[in-house]
């Protein structure tokens, strides 16, 4: 009997629940991989997640390849090639991790379920992080995360007794439609870059994880840049809870900034397993307001969208932080919400289009993630209290030097550090364009406009049906709080941890 193991976001031998799984049956595995080009056909993926994913497949086929096993690469429909394999190998069951993807990623599981049913063959999903699969109330999801963190990491098998079937060739992006999108600085993927990355957060860059993670400049460096691989599952989340865990230990009772780095990375952690099980509660999350109110409130507007998207808007910082994001496929948390909260609220333009385009961006895309913090800083969630952030101040707050202004926006270096985030107010000469919109007055508009809405009938009785499915709650005097996650709230939370 051949059991088929089906890797998707899950790049990885070390703990790696559905591996484990499948290895304990003690049947030959069929380990596959398969590149589908209508998921890279959708208007939210891009050429810099794509080679990301190459990278990554080709450290898991090494890994695979020193436990002696192969790794079956095929291109095209999920269904039409598991079927295929399945013929092949006679295999009687599929094995697979639990996936909160887009709603494409949805749609296809359905798919593959109804197929699964209909050959006979029994498919086994498990989790891999700490989102549960069909819950009934979020009252009780951070003792199941916890339960899920307490299991232990689970080792990479020393060997492996896999199937060698002929695999395709792996698709260039050009091939599968995919542009080249300005990425200039990127990642490197596979669970190898993501131990090194960990290792060196953790004796080294973390250190003013909490304090230097605001900054555009110091967080780049500070940050854990985990994320892509998180997305990816080149690493587990668990397996960095307890990688982290070790080293509080080792740091506990220490006063040199590493005990409330490493303790907020890891509420940070368990944020971004909160958000991902809103996405998987609500797979529409990604396409509707999650407070119905908000629906058709903004449109869009082409002329300012691509001045957005181009890092041309004439707000420098939002612009710097926009240019950045293009070439490196990376932004901190503080300048990611920032970006997302100058489009929604000064240009007034609708969050599935602006979300789809830095969906585009981040090389760390997860939906799970993307969409509710797309939302929240979006002002449609109903729950979240509405954060319009001043392009112009958080310039001098984040960037007082000037130095990533600078950097980004070399059309600026001739003008004085005086005017640099407010460069219409120089009487000097920059090719630099005006302004798109006045900043005072956008936010004034808008913020009326987002309050109007909260102060009519059924506002309120609708935003307590979003809090009972989503897990918030609300303090004495009726306000919304933040969620039943333990550490520091959500705001500003974004993929980059």
């Amino acid at each position: 009997m051949t059991t088929l193991l089906w890797f998707k976001r899950d790049l990885r031998l070390r703990d790696h629940p559905a591996l484990s799984h499948a290895v304990t049956l003690g049947d030959p595995i069929a380990c596959i991989y398969i590149v589908e080009p209508d998921y890279w056909a959708l208007p939210d993926v891009s050429r810099r997640q794509y080679r990301f994913l190459c990278e990554s497949l080709g450290d898991l086929r090494d890994a695979i390849a020193r436990c002696g096993g192969t790794l079956i690469l095929r291109v095209g429909d999920a269904v039409t090639c598991l079927d295929q394999i399945a013929r092949e190998t006679r295999a009687t069951r599929l094995i697979s991790h639990e996936e909160t993807g887009n709603g494409w990623t949805f749609a296809r599981d359905r798919a593959v379920a109804a197929w699964a049913r209909g050959a006979g063959i029994d498919w086994t999903e498990l989790p891999q992080s700490g989102v549960i699969r069909r819950l009934d109330t979020r009252d009780r999801w951070a003792a199941g995360r916890d339960a899920f963190m307490g299991r232990g990491v689970l080792p990479a098998p020393e060997r492996l007794d896999t199937l060698a079937l002929p695999s395709d060739p792996l698709p260039m992006a050009a091939a599968l439609g995919l542009e080249d999108c300005g990425l200039t600085d990127p990642q490197p993927g596979g669970h190898r870059a993501a131990d090194a990355l960990l290792h060196s957060f953790l004796t080294t860059r973390g250190q003013t994880y909490r304090r230097a993670m605001s900054s555009p400049l110091e967080g780049a460096g500070a940050c854990s840049r985990l994320s892509p691989h998180f997305a990816f599952g080149t690493m587990s989340i668990r397996e960095a809870v307890h990688t982290t865990a070790a080293r509080q230990r080792a740091v506990r009772g220490t006063r040199d900034g590493w005990t409330s780095s490493l303790k907020s990375f890891q509420s940070r952690l368990a944020w971004r397993d909160h958000f991902m099980q809103k996405l998987d509660d609500e797979p529409a999350l990604e396409a509707r307001c999650l407070h119905p109110a908000y629906e058709e409130l903004r449109s869009d507007d082409p002329a300012r969208r691509q001045a957005w998207e181009q890092g041309e808007t004439g707000i420098p910082f939002v612009d710097a932080c926009m240019r950045s994001l293009i070439a490196t496929g990376w932004l901190n948390f503080r300048m990611r919400s920032m970006l997302m909260s100058f489009a929604s609220y000064h240009l007034w333009l609708d969050w599935r289009q602006t979300g789809l385009h830095l969906a585009r961006m981040f090389t760390d895309y997860e939906p799970g993630i993307h969409w509710s913090q797309v939302q929240m800083q979006s002002g449609t969630t109903g729950i979240n209290t509405p954060r319009i952030y001043n392009p112009v101040k958080q310039g001098h707050d984040q960037d007082p030097a000037g130095l990533f202004t600078r950097r980004w926006l070399p059309e600026l270096r001739n003008v004085p550090d005086k005017y640099l985030q407010e460069p219409w107010l120089w009487d000097g000469k920059a090719a630099y364009p005006a302004p798109v919109v006045d900043v005072k007055d956008a936010a004034r508009h808008a913020r009326a406009a987002i309050w109007a809405v909260r102060r009519e009938v059924g506002f309120q009785e609708t935003a307590a049906k979003v809090v009972d499915k989503h897990g918030s709650r609300k303090d004495r005097s009726g306000r919304f709080i933040r969620d039943k996650v333990p550490g520091p709230g959500p705001q500003q939370l974004s993929l980059d941890l």
